[in-house]
């Protein structure tokens, strides 16, 4: 669609109520939207007709050794410096207690010196023992999907394309188990690049990385097959090429994530749910590319195979409800058309209801597509101790009231416990009472805290909150929290996070669904794989169409 609306155009229908959004299991459905991260880094890169230049290449024979790619983008030069190393079988994992990879990268600020390139090999494959600077703005680690990468340097070498059922199947050549930013292990802060307008969008520098990353893993295959037989050795196909994306492995470290950023969980949301509500309003439709759109998204879910039984269950129900919506099309006719598919997937289950909000938002790019530069966040409020008790009371009771409908006398509400690990300073689940450490729990029981809280406001109904805060001490963060939530509605996760029902996979798939992931492999309810830049454009097609490839699917 290449409409373009004027701001006084813009209707919008009324939000979804957070009550209704911000539950475990409806944000454990979301799918990748064109409001996600990576899309929003490749509309951007596609708008610029970024260059990507490999100035370094220093690879044996065997694929060994270290490149750089840089790529000049909003005015600043980004580079991935990359180091290829031999790993032993028995020490390749997707842990994150692993000490070795196939690969390492760091996503550097600039064009690197060969100082800087030799100072990060000595330590970008130590990843977090390393030693790093400013000038590094993310950290990163990979290992090879060594039965793919190994049979697609065999037919790549003997003149053929590896076989498309492979292709198709695993859909990736490496796989990280990390993209580390924002300061951590001493690389550079988020404040040096958020104020740069191109980077402003949360992940924008990580969401770089990775895409990198995947152009590297492409040239490394075909560099291993032309070392082994430089005569006949043959490319990547185009389409082959584009359906490999990269692989990652995602764990616990992500989930409390959300939690811990309220506001910016807020504006993310807040920034999908108002993009639904204008495109609830539209009157316009495209039948052509809206069609189109419901046949990519019902190929993708063929594709879509796992081995988990319960995500297998609901893909299948998932096929089943989306054939069923789009059977009738009368939908398309109707004043409200998007509305009006809105409404009749509310019939089917939560995956389907996402997918549909997914496909409504990809057909309307012009009328949503600027709201990507809303989901970032500046400081977060600070504690309000002027507000009344009454107020806080007042809150609770408009804006809390389901953090007071678990009874925590019940140790089913109380099962879990969530805590940082020791060795490697990660988020782990404990089970409370057949493990030790619940007196090392982290604040993620926010459902009790305001159930606590509420319990001791009873006794000072009409004071401040900063006298209030003087006896109860404790309170303090929970305080801030609600007096957030007043103003952000969409800051909390309106479910009880220690609950033997609480099930972190749906706090995974939340946050990578903003980031642009698609075909979700849970490995367990605490750990999942998933894909991400399947279906891309590569390095050499930003250009026009570049942003068309929502839900990708393999093109033989």
């Amino acid at each position: 669609m290449t409409a373009h609306y004027a701001h006084d155009e813009i209707q919008r229908t009324d939000l979804r109520p957070a009550d209704e959004v911000m539950r475990l299991e409806r944000i454990g459905s979301f799918f990748p939207t064109r409001l996600s991260f990576m899309r929003t880094l490749i509309r951007r890169l596609a708008h610029e007709r970024s260059h990507l230049k490999r100035p370094v290449w220093e690879m044996d024979a065997d694929g060994y050794g270290r490149a750089v790619y840089s790529i000049d983008y909003g005015g600043h030069t980004y580079s991935l410096i990359a180091f290829s190393t031999r790993l032993d079988p028995e020490n390749r994992t997707d842990r994150v207690i692993a000490e070795a990879w196939d690969a390492s990268f760091v996503l550097f600020d600039g064009l690197p010196t060969r100082e800087d390139i030799h100072r990060n090999q000595e330590n970008a494959p130590k990843q977090e023992a390393g030693r790093f600077t400013d000038r590094e703005l993310t950290l990163s680690r990979a290992n090879k999907s060594v039965r793919i990468f190994d049979h697609t340097v065999d037919a790549l070498a003997g003149g053929r394309q590896p076989r498309q059922k492979m292709v198709r199947d695993i859909g990736y050549l490496m796989r990280t188990t990390a993209v580390y930013g924002n300061g951590k292990f001493g690389i550079a802060d988020r404040t040096k690049t958020q104020h740069r307008k191109h980077m402003s969008a949360p992940f924008q520098a990580e969401m770089l990385t990775v895409w990198l990353i995947r152009t590297f893993s492409h040239d490394l295959v075909e560099h291993v097959a032309k070392m082994k037989n430089p005569t006949d050795a043959v490319r990547l196909a185009k389409n082959i090429k584009r359906h490999l994306g990269i692989g990652n492995s995602t764990g616990l470290g992500m989930a409390p994530f959300l939690v811990n950023h309220p506001v910016l969980l807020n504006n993310w949301m807040m920034v999908r749910e108002t993009a639904l509500a204008r495109v609830r309003a539209t009157k316009k439709i495209d039948p052509h590319v809206t069609q189109k759109l419901v046949q990519r998204a019902t190929s993708h879910l063929l594709e879509w195979n796992v081995q988990d039984h319960l995500q297998t269950k609901r893909i299948l129900q998932l096929r089943e409800d989306w054939g069923v919506l789009h059977k009738d099309r009368n939908w398309m006719s109707k004043a409200k058309p998007w509305d009006a598919l809105f409404a009749a997937s509310r019939l089917f289950g939560l995956e389907c209801q996402e997918l549909t909000v997914a496909l409504a938002l990809e057909a309307n790019g012009p009328l949503i597509d600027g709201l990507a530069d809303c989901m970032d966040c500046g400081l977060e409020p600070q504690l309000n101790p002027s507000m009344s008790t009454s107020e806080i009371t007042q809150i609770i009771k408009d804006h809390a009231a389901w953090a007071l409908k678990s009874d925590f006398t019940k140790t089913t509400e109380t099962a879990k416990f969530w805590y940082v690990s020791a060795e490697k300073l990660e988020p782990r689940l404990g089970d409370r009472y057949n493990e030790p450490g619940a007196e090392k729990e982290s604040p993620l029981d926010v459902a009790r805290q305001i159930q606590n809280l509420a319990h001791d406001l009873h006794g000072h109904p009409k004071t401040s909150v900063a006298e209030f805060l003087m006896t109860y001490p404790q309170h303090r963060r929970t305080t801030r929290r609600l007096q957030i939530l007043a103003r952000f509605p969409y800051a909390e996760i309106r479910d009880n996070m220690i609950s033997d029902k609480c099930k972190p996979i749906d706090m995974l798939r939340c946050k990578l669904s903003f980031f642009g992931a698609s075909k979700f492999d849970p490995k367990s309810d605490r750990w999942t794989r998933i894909t991400l830049y399947q279906g891309a454009p590569l390095h050499d097609e930003l250009g026009e169409g570049a942003d068309d490839w929502w839900l990708p699917c393999f093109a033989p």
